[in-house]
């Protein structure tokens, strides 16, 4: 059965088994596993993110004690009756939780429900503005991870986010830009150079950048010894695909690169090798290209969901750089 796409970082800090529970959640909500679908098996999805079937396991009884999915004895696990509805439900019902605590501790303070309820208005009034006038920049060494990321990237309502190559900062033609951005974020990587050559100009925190679970799963499944194509628009990118490889202990294959764009030239690249890897940017030109039979594995980067909430507490802290009598 194929797997969607399913995004774990084992850096987060949070268990893999509530990762797992948290993404299922996450496609039966959005309807990509509707009510009735059947799920894979967890031997099935254990495989296909390279975890044990115990932490599957785990991840299914916990959805399945919350009535989101049932298991059925010799024909599988389901998407339960309603299962979306529960999976909005359950966050509904942590949410009123949060406000009747935050209510309770209000009314400890000696503040009335009509009290409360203007606070958190005038609240909700203010940060929508900090959301509409914040400018974050993200500064990538390569011009195909920048693009990616600004496509998946989703900060609130009315948060601009500037792209922005290493290489331009470097070379100062991003100094005005940055000097008017409230944020500045990149990849751990390059977070210490980043830092340097912004000065003090603005805050720079770091994000973690995973590859997807299933590429990573369909290269390990590549023959040992292959030799295999890599296709993409910078060496860069190159650079941290074979990276991001051997991080996940696939170290026999043999990698063949190019940057070149020309059809002869990658027609040349695709005859010498059995297995091609392609960025984002690349894939529709080498489909075009690619013999027949020969698999093709498209290599994306996907934000780390922890991150993004970190991040996004960062963006409710801050202060826009404007002043607040400039707001109109």
């Amino acid at each position: 059965m194929e797997v969607p796409q399913i995004c774990l970082s084992k850096r987060s800090g949070t268990p893999i088994y509530l990762q797992i529970s948290s993404e299922v959640k996450r496609l039966i909500e959005t309807e990509v596993w509707p009510k009735g679908h059947r799920l894979p098996t967890e031997r099935e999805l254990a495989k296909a993110l390279g975890v044990s079937r115990n932490t599957v396991s785990q991840a299914y009884r916990e959805l399945e004690a919350e009535g989101i999915i049932t298991s059925r004895q010799g024909r599988g696990t389901f998407v339960a009756s309603g299962g979306s509805a529960l999976v909005r439900s359950t966050k509904r019902e942590r949410l009123l939780r949060m406000i009747d605590l935050s209510l309770e501790e209000a009314m400890d303070l000696g503040f009335s429900l009509d009290e409360f309820a203007a606070m958190v208005q005038s609240r909700c009034r203010e940060k929508k503005e900090v959301f509409r006038h914040m400018r974050v920049g993200f500064v990538e060494c390569n011009r195909e991870q920048l693009d990616s990321f600004s496509r998946q990237i989703q900060l609130g309502a009315g948060v601009t986010i500037q792209p922005l190559l290493l290489d331009d900062l470097r070379n100062g033609l991003s100094v005005d830009c940055i000097k008017t951005m409230d944020l500045i974020v990149t990849t751990f990587f390059h977070l210490n150079e980043v830092r340097s050559l912004t000065a003090n100009w603005a805050h720079v925190i770091a994000i973690a950048l995973n590859p997807e679970p299933q590429t990573l799963v369909r290269i390990a499944r590549l023959k040992r010894g292959s030799k295999v194509g890599l296709i993409c628009i910078t060496e860069a990118f190159a650079r941290g695909v074979v990276a991001s490889i051997r991080e996940a202990g696939i170290l026999d294959l043999e990698f063949r690169f190019s940057t070149a764009r020309g059809d002869k030239d990658l027609r040349g690249v695709l005859q010498e090798v059995s297995a091609v890897i392609v960025s984002p940017g690349r894939r529709k030109q080498v489909e075009r290209l690619i013999p027949a039979g020969m698999e093709l594995i498209e290599f994306e980067y996907v934000p780390d969901p922890v991150s993004i909430s970190l991040l996004k507490s960062v963006i409710l802290e801050k202060k826009p750089w404007f002043r607040q009598e400039e707001v109109s």
